[in-house]
């Protein structure tokens, strides 16, 4: 994954409501969720989520599938696992062990 395509992707992410949409496609798995279920999943309308969704796919992270008259949408987990691989391929290079930060100890350090 190349850099503009890392900053598209977290600016797609960086609302609220895209956030709150991204993470329910998420939990919802392979299977995705009509539209009308993820509005309700996250609390605003459908035509408020059409919105944000056009922008999470223009990201790459989210796609939709026709199934008969609903738009099913899945989040893209190939592109998640690039974006989530870029931010951590540098992870705790170079720092000792015993003065990695906490946080980093979610990458193997």
């Amino acid at each position: 994954m190349d850099k503009n395509s890392v900053v598209h992707a977290l600016a797609a992410l960086a609302h609220p409501v895209r956030l709150d949409a991204f993470r329910a496609l998420v939990i919802a798995g392979h299977e995705g969720l009509a539209q009308k279920a993820l509005a309700e999943a996250v609390g605003v309308g459908p035509t408020n989520l059409a919105f944000h969704l056009k922008e999470l796919a223009a990201a790459g992270l989210v796609s939709q599938a026709q199934a008969g008259r609903f738009v099913i949408y899945r989040a893209a987990f190939e592109q998640m696992n690039d974006l989530l691989a870029f931010l951590t391929q540098n992870c705790c290079k170079g720092l000792p062990k015993a003065t990695a930060v906490a946080s980093s100890d979610a990458c193997g350090c």
